[in-house]
């Protein structure tokens, strides 16, 4: 299945640098951040640089590309400022202020790794989406199609969980 990644209209020619302080790219995500009934559920912090002037929106999405279905999982979609260059831990909680939410595959607000039991490692993407349009917040599927096109930078940090 074809990660929101490699969708040709959003992607950019211009780099975020994307990190986290809780894990590097390609390491395991703690556990405290990992879903309901698994995890604590809490976004883990994220700091990010690059996003070009003209841009007007952030579009912070989180995905698992390992799931067996015939798409990725949207775990979580959330609008930021233009001017937000981080995210503390737990920014991502369904209350926090000047952030947008939009329901994910399962929740609305952020919704942590939860991989099958068994199913071996999972990648998740924690991506972000400098865009110079409007975005449709009908759902998160419309919030994409509406800045196909019009993202002028992105970056992403990806991090793994595993539940045996």
């Amino acid at each position: 299945s074809l990660s929101i990644w490699f969708v040709p209209g959003l992607r950019s020619e211009r780099d975020l640098i994307v990190t986290s302080p809780a894990f590097d790219d390609g390491a395991p995500i703690p556990q405290r951040f990992a879903g309901p009934g698994v995890g604590d559920n809490v976004s883990p912090p994220l700091k990010w640089s690059g996003v070009p002037l003209e841009a007007t929106h952030l579009v912070f999405v989180l995905e698992d590309t390992d799931t067996p279905t015939s798409r990725p999982l949207v775990h979580t979609l959330s609008i930021l400022s233009p001017d937000a260059t981080s995210l503390i831990e737990g920014a991502l909680a369904r209350t926090a202020p000047d952030v947008t939410h939009l329901k994910g595959d399962f929740a609305t607000g952020y919704s942590g790794p939860r991989p099958i039991p068994g199913h071996g490692v999972h990648h998740y993407g924690f991506m972000i989406f400098a865009t110079d349009t409007d975005i449709d917040t009908t759902d998160w599927r419309s919030a994409l199609e509406s800045i196909e096109g019009r993202v002028v930078a992105r970056g992403r940090v990806v991090g793994t969980y595993v539940r045996d």
